[in-house]
């Protein structure tokens, strides 16, 4: 099992400082929220790319309905090679109340369904580094002739990532919605919710998970399943031990609630110091 933690706080500074204390303590990723209107997780993570060696960066979550996914290829391929082939992307559908409500956005999980499906092809597309159009009902591109205009202009289209096939995407599924789980197993890892509950799965759902996944994906792929909650600062290792026996590949630390003060990054800052459960 590997291990990150998700810096909750909007202090871009802050967050390029964080990345190297979670590096220096042990951890395997650093993970930052992705909203509609915040400040910039991007940017804040290729300056963390330039700042660190050994940890993957990436999101937790990117609500891909929300964005435009040419700007998703763009930005995560940047931080992919100025991290030199660190990033994650993780996606969903998007949570309608953590302040996406009052933008002009597509609210029916219907609409989110079908732009997430989308969204991921496109988004796949544009990293292959070969020619590449796409004709579905939300989005209709052909980027390859206009890579050819600016090509006859003397400015090459922008490299794929450094990661092949791709990036590793992680989607989330719901439990035990097979469909909602089918999405993310034509991906690399799974963040799994259960259907009706707004809580993580337990270790013996986890269980039950990872069997599906067995029983529907070829072996010799490998396919991340994500855990995620709060572990104390000593002798975390018994609470994710089950997770781990149970099929989990990650355990991500996330402490939403952490207030934004003084004492909040404290606490957050102190939990990183400690270390990751396996080394509690």
């Amino acid at each position: 099992m590997k291990f990150g933690i998700v810096v909750p706080f909007s202090d871009a500074p802050l967050t390029v400082q964080l990345a190297s204390e979670i590096e220096a303590a042990g951890w395997d990723a650093m993970f930052l929220p992705e909203l509609v209107w915040g400040v910039d997780p991007w940017a804040q993570l290729a300056a963390a790319a330039v700042n660190t060696k050994r940890i993957r960066l990436g999101t937790m979550l990117t609500p891909l309905p929300w964005v435009r996914p040419w700007t998703l290829a763009s930005q995560a391929a940047a931080v992919d090679h100025l991290s030199g082939g660190r990033v994650i992307v993780s996606v969903g559908l998007g949570a309608p109340d953590a302040g996406a409500s009052g933008f002009p956005l597509p609210m029916e999980r219907r609409a989110r369904a079908e732009l997430l499906d989308e969204g991921l092809n496109v988004l796949t597309g544009l990293w292959s580094g070969e020619p590449f159009e796409y004709v579905g009902k939300h989005y209709q591109l052909n980027p390859t002739s206009f890579s050819s205009s600016i090509r006859s202009e003397g400015m090459p289209p922008p490299p794929p990532p450094i990661q092949r096939p791709r990036i590793p995407i992680w989607v989330v599924g719901v439990w035990p919605s097979k469909k909602s789980v089918g999405r993310a197993l034509r991906y690399d890892g799974l963040i799994p919710g259960i259907m009706g509950e707004r809580r993580p799965p337990t270790a013996d759902e986890i269980a039950e998970i990872r069997r599906f996944v067995a029983d529907n994906r070829p072996a010799d792929q490998p396919f991340d399943i994500i855990a995620e909650g709060e572990t104390p600062a000593h002798g975390g290792q018994e609470a994710v031990a089950p997770y781990a026996a149970a099929g989990a590949t990650w355990w991500i630390e996330s402490r939403w609630m952490l207030p934004s003060t003084p004492d909040g990054v404290a606490q957050l800052r102190e939990r990183i110091a400690a270390g990751p459960p396996s080394a509690a």
